[in-house]
């Protein structure tokens, strides 16, 4: 039965998202269990095309990530794949009309992380679109199930959301990202004098993306409401943490959260959020 196919698919993508990230599987539980597939949907895909850029060295990347991207297209063509991450995700695209653009833009983003880039302006942006604005609006499309006036009306917000997850985590990764995979996603900043004043420069623009966000935040449904909020506060408490290290302990140690600490948040969140959201 494809029934049991489609299951089966969901509970890959949920198995993938909570072997990658609690504090994502965290969230998405805080979400209306009706939408709550199609978030796992999106995350196992995104994250599927992560690890062949970041983590599969051995192998051809370029190769398999023209294959993920033939076999994405050709799942949402026919609306069926045997991979069943891709079955899952295409069900979602297909079901609340998610933009092929923002898929493309996606891929593109994947592209270019399989070689050197000197990143100036343009290309920052540019690559914080498409590797992480563009899967916040993905999101959206499932959080307003499929409503184009409500879309239009959150995308501005579900970007800077997007943006400053983004900027949080490459500010996470500093280590990783520069000594063992070779990239630098901020323009104009030499690692090897990153310093306080350059530190701070880039915390000041995700505060001002994390302020946007959170009057996005109060509009969404009431489905996907707590459940944003939950990640917001997850990584805005990463924010915070980083916010409060020398610059040069970041270059040194990748900065996280305990899962205690994530579930003392979860609690205190939904206080904040009864009182704050509401």
């Amino acid at each position: 039965m494809k029934a049991l196919f489609e299951e089966l698919s969901m509970q890959v993508s949920r198995a993938v998202t909570r072997k990658y990230s609690t504090s994502f599987s965290i969230g998405i539980l805080a979400l209306a269990p009706s939408i709550r597939p199609a978030i796992y949907a999106i995350y196992g895909y995104v994250r599927l095309a992560d690890e062949i850029v970041d983590s599969f060295h051995a192998h051809d990347k370029h190769r398999l990530l023209e294959r993920l991207s033939v076999e994405t297209w050709q799942a949402l063509d026919e609306g069926i794949s045997l991979n069943p991450i891709l079955q899952s995700f295409q069900d979602a695209v297909n079901r609340y009309g998610i933009q092929r653009e923002l898929i493309s833009r996606f891929l593109d983003s994947m592209r270019m992380d399989l070689s050197p880039v000197e990143y100036d302006d343009d290309k920052y942006r540019e690559y914080i679109l498409g590797s992480a604005e563009v899967v916040g609006l993905m999101c959206l499309h499932v959080f307003v199930e499929g409503d184009p006036e409500a879309y239009a009306k959150l995308r501005p917000y579900a970007m800077k959301l997007g943006s400053a997850f983004q900027k949080v985590n490459f500010l996470r990764d500093l280590k990783d990202d520069y000594r063992i995979l070779g990239r630098t996603y901020f323009p104009g900043v030499d690692l090897r004098i990153f310093d306080t004043d350059t530190k701070t420069s880039i915390e000041r623009e995700i505060a001002e993306d994390f302020a946007a966000a959170l009057c996005g935040i109060r509009k969404l449904p009431v489905t996907s409401r707590f459940g944003v909020y939950l990640a917001y506060k997850y990584y805005l408490s990463l924010f915070e943490k980083i916010r409060h290290m020398p610059a040069q302990k970041i270059l040194q140690e990748r900065v996280r959260i305990p899962n205690g600490r994530k579930l003392s948040l979860m609690m205190s969140s939904y206080l904040q959020y009864k009182m704050a959201i509401l």
